[in-house]
């Protein structure tokens, strides 16, 4: 019998801290020697721990950050490392959700894994993609991290890759830093910090008069270091900001400033110019007010440098006392972004829309407190990995989302937050950019592709894993609306607990203090209003794995509204959830939808007939010819032959797998497995495809025949046989 899928039923692995008392007490050699494992919270991970079964492999870690005394040049950064102290495997789970009994090997010396890493207690890691199966191929079966590959990933390779380009995209980030570091050595000698201020040339706007509680006003009399920075960060011209900026870092004494750092600031989150301070007037503000927001300053730079859980905690702490300050709350995230822009995440109106409508991501409508801040910059910094993301940064998420904001930006700015002017125009796409950027259907197909979508408003693409389906459904709807346009191309990703109310309308927390409901429109929703407000223009919704939910359920009464001939408004109908007892509502002719279907796996949700008739579906499957071995050969400098004696056999391997009546084609193996990423530097081509067999097909083929292990065997080795003669 053959496996269902390439990751279908693969247990998750568990990396869990070992520290107790905020960070002080390792408990990892008491674990180890009476063979457990435990946590010391209270009412927290309760149900994850829960989840774990027996047999599941397990590691304890230890996550900071490090400057020196590392196997690659970083540079100057900060680097993220993970220590790996025992690896084990559950031997046992009471159920509690606090304990485990575990057959735990301790790792002397510990090996230290760099870049993908997690600070929270308990990580689940899934091995789905190539960054988790190598960390977990890392920990438990003693393989070597692949550093060169990790350094020029999306997130990372500004920073540590073989062609770093910071100063080209952002480059006002190395300033802001330095500055920051600057500025803390001011703590304690603030009369010099406003004395520095002072002497800025009186041209130059500052607003820095302070009404004092005898009823006199004039200049402040003390400040915090994300005022100070708010001087050159409110709604000002560039121009000015950049004069303010290079005046005031010369009187602190900064090294000379280098021009080309401050010739953009695009994207920098800035201050509404009516409050641009973070306190009150001096007879309004508690008077350790300015110290609570030097203390959370100290302890930015200290977690952003040095990311242990100490430094953690103590972040944590000072967040949330200086973000319940009055005057202080979300405008504190501005502030963190400038002084550590690659670490903190501003929640400025156009970051938490981009964030929220666009990747997905629940964000608090209040501001949160330091431990949701800190899992939501965590949790965006993993996703930066996703080359398909728009955003691989802080900064250029920050930029991104000003760009792809509504063009309607008149009125007063929200949240105390304006931004630069946005680009004139989007840039244009279409068929001739999708086959330029390494796709391998011919032209004549993908144009079929878009007219057959056009005419039915609803697209499924489906195949075998790894034939492109995520890359080529974006592209399509690039080209569907002519422009390379992220606001107009919403993706979504469906999974079994995604339901009705999350992706079209549902009663959810309000976030006030009396625990009401409030009705939010899901992502869907949102799309069709965005559509109908722009009749002129197209838009999109790209759902990844659309049988990976429950479609039929998800969609609701939307699946009716779907169909091309009911893109009208006398079509409309009733939401389950109406705002009103009149309400109806209709999907708009200019909004298109399309599907990615994954159809190996059989773990996933069958698609039914009422959905199938409202899709068009087009079948993609591996392809290793002509285009393929042209695209490969151009961008990643490998021969031909090479190539061509590949193809061959894998090839050769999936007609083997179409043969069989337990798999059939759609569990062949797809392109993308040996398709490099564009301009990848691959010296042993040979070296390469090994690896690529060892790491990527070779498990697949142990999951598809796992009941037939010299099957399996046999066709790894025909696809290495005579590969270096």
């Amino acid at each position: 019998m053959a496996a269902n899928s390439d990751t279908a039923g693969a247990r998750p692995a568990w990396f869990v801290g070992a520290s107790y008392g905020g960070g002080t007490e390792d408990q990892t050699d008491r674990f180890i020697e009476e063979g457990v494992w435990e946590h010391g919270f209270q009412d927290q991970l309760i149900e994850e721990i829960r989840s774990i079964h027996v047999g599941d492999r397990i590691a304890i870690k230890s996550t900071y950050t490090r400057k020196h005394g590392l196997p690659f040049d970083n540079r100057g950064h900060s680097v993220s490392v993970m220590a790996i102290k025992a690896v084990g495997v559950v031997t046992g789970n009471p159920g509690d959700g606090r304990r485990l009994t575990v057959d735990w090997t301790s790792i002397e010396p510990r090996r230290e894994w760099y870049f993908y890493t997690y600070l929270p207690t308990v990580w689940r890691v899934v091995p789905d993609d190539l960054y988790s199966k190598s960390l977990i191929g890392f920990a438990f079966e003693g393989q070597g991290q692949d550093i060169d590959m990790f350094r020029n990933l999306p997130y990372w390779q500004d920073r540590f890759g073989d062609n770093p380009k910071p100063e080209e995209r952002f480059p006002w980030t190395s300033f802001y830093s330095g500055f920051a570091d600057k500025l803390l050595a001011f703590r304690h000698d603030r009369p010099a910090l406003l004395a520095a201020i002072g002497r800025l040339p009186s041209e130059l706007p500052k607003s820095l008069d302070d009404r004092f509680a005898d009823g006199t006003s004039g200049l402040l009399r003390d400040i915090c270091p994300f005022t100070t920075m708010g001087i050159f960060n409110r709604g000002l011209t560039d121009d000015n900001r950049r004069k303010i900026a290079s005046e005031l870092a010369g009187l602190l004494g900064m090294d000379e400033l280098e021009g080309h750092l401050l010739r953009s600031v695009a994207g920098i989150p800035v201050l509404d110019n009516r409050n641009s301070w973070f306190f009150p007037f001096e007879p309004e503000r508690d008077t350790d007010h300015i110290d609570a927001l030097w203390q959370v300053f100290a302890d930015a730079l200290r977690y952003a440098d040095d990311s242990d859980e100490v430094n953690r905690a103590s972040f944590i702490e000072s967040f949330d006392d200086a973000v319940s300050r009055k005057g202080v709350g979300g405008m504190l995230t501005f502030g963190l972004f400038w002084i550590r822009p690659q670490t903190f995440l501003s929640l400025d109106k156009y970051s938490r829309s981009f964030v929220g409508e666009q990747l997905g991501v629940d964000i608090p409508q209040d501001t949160p407190d330091g431990e949701t801040y800190l899992g939501l910059c965590e949790e965006l910094q993993r996703m930066f990995n996703d080359e398909n993301l728009p955003a691989h940064s802080f900064p250029e998420l920050s930029a991104v989302a000003w760009n792809t904001a509504p063009e309607d930006k008149g009125g007063a700015p929200s949240e105390n937050v304006e931004h630069p002017p946005p680009p004139v125009s989007e840039p244009p796409y279409c068929v001739e950019d999708i086959v330029e950027e390494g796709c391998f259907l011919e032209r004549d197909r993908l144009e079929e592709i878009l007219e057959r979508w056009q005419v039915k408003k609803n697209l499924i693409l489906q195949g075998p894993p790894g034939t492109g389906k995520t890359w080529l459904a974006k592209k399509l709807a690039f080209a569907l609306i002519g422009s390379r346009s992220r606001s107009r191309v919403r993706p979504l990703q469906f999974h079994p607990n995604l339901s009705y109310e999350d992706f079209v309308r549902g009663w959810r927390p309000s976030g006030d203090t009396a625990g009401r409901l409030k009705l939010i429109d899901g992502p869907f929703l949102a799309a069709v209003e965005d559509a109908g407000k722009e009749s002129a223009r197209d838009f999109v919704v790209v759902i990844e794995e659309i049988n990976r939910g429950n479609p039929a359920q998800i969609f609701g009464e939307m699946l009716t509204l779907l169909e091309a001939d009911k893109r009208n408004p006398d079509e409309a109908l009733a939401l389950s959830y109406p705002r009103h007892s009149d309400e109806r509502v209709h999907i708009p002719d200019n909004l298109y939808v399309v599907g990615t279907m994954n159809v190996a796996d059989r773990s996933l949700a069958l698609v039914d007939l009422a959905l199938r008739r409202r899709f068009a579906f087009v079948d993609l499957e591996p392809i290793f010819g002509d285009s393929w071995r042209r695209w490969v050969s151009e961008q990643c400098g490998l021969d031909a032959e090479f190539l061509t004696d590949i193809a061959r056999r894998l090839t050769t391997l999936n007609q083997e797998i179409s043969n069989d009546n337990l798999l059939g084609p759609h569990f062949q193996v797809g392109h993308s497995v040996v398709t490099p990423r564009k301009e990848t530097d691959i010296p042993n081509p040979v070296e390469w495809f090994t690896q690529v067999v060892e790491t990527e097909i070779g498990p697949l083929l142990d999951e598809y025949w796992f009941d037939d292990t010299e099957r399996a065997r046999a066709a790894k080795e025909a696809l290495l046989k005579g590969l270096d003669s």
